[in-house]
């Protein structure tokens, strides 16, 4: 299940594993050109919701300012595995992943991020009224 984004903005809806358990709905910042997933949240004091780097299996944390929470996502967008990360870090990469969500630490937690919960990414229509993204054939 291929995907293709661009470069934009949307929502990260993370469901809980349980049927009990209501969906959290946060902003998210998709940044899939090279240029935008090298600067990710380098030089930031604060990130409104989260950032999707794709594709992408592995971060760093150098110059950045903040610590963070990573999620290592699959093919299917199920979490892999969530890390926090001090700055000046470099994050091994995860062999099955092939996005990462990154966050301000601690908050993943209170989203419901863990590994084996799936996530769904939701993409903002641009200013002509169509998909800023769509998904692969």
């Amino acid at each position: 299940m291929g995907r293709r984004w661009r470069d934009g903005r949307g929502r990260l809806v993370v469901r809980g594993g349980k049927a009990s358990e209501a969906a959290f709905s946060v902003p998210l910042e998709i940044a899939t050109s090279y240029r935008a997933r090298t600067r990710g949240l380098l030089g930031r004091d604060s990130v409104d919701g989260a950032i999707l780097l794709s594709p992408a299996n592995s971060v760093h944390t150098f110059r950045m300012r903040m610590p963070i929470d990573v999620a290592y996502l699959d093919r299917d967008l199920t979490v892999v595995a969530v890390r926090t990360m001090k700055p000046g870090r470099l994050g091994l990469p995860r062999l099955r992943s092939r996005h990462v969500l990154e966050a301000e630490a601690g908050v993943m937690e209170g989203w419901g991020v863990r590994a084996g919960v799936r996530v769904e990414v939701r993409v903002e229509e641009d200013a002509e009224g169509g998909a800023a993204s769509r998904p692969a054939p």
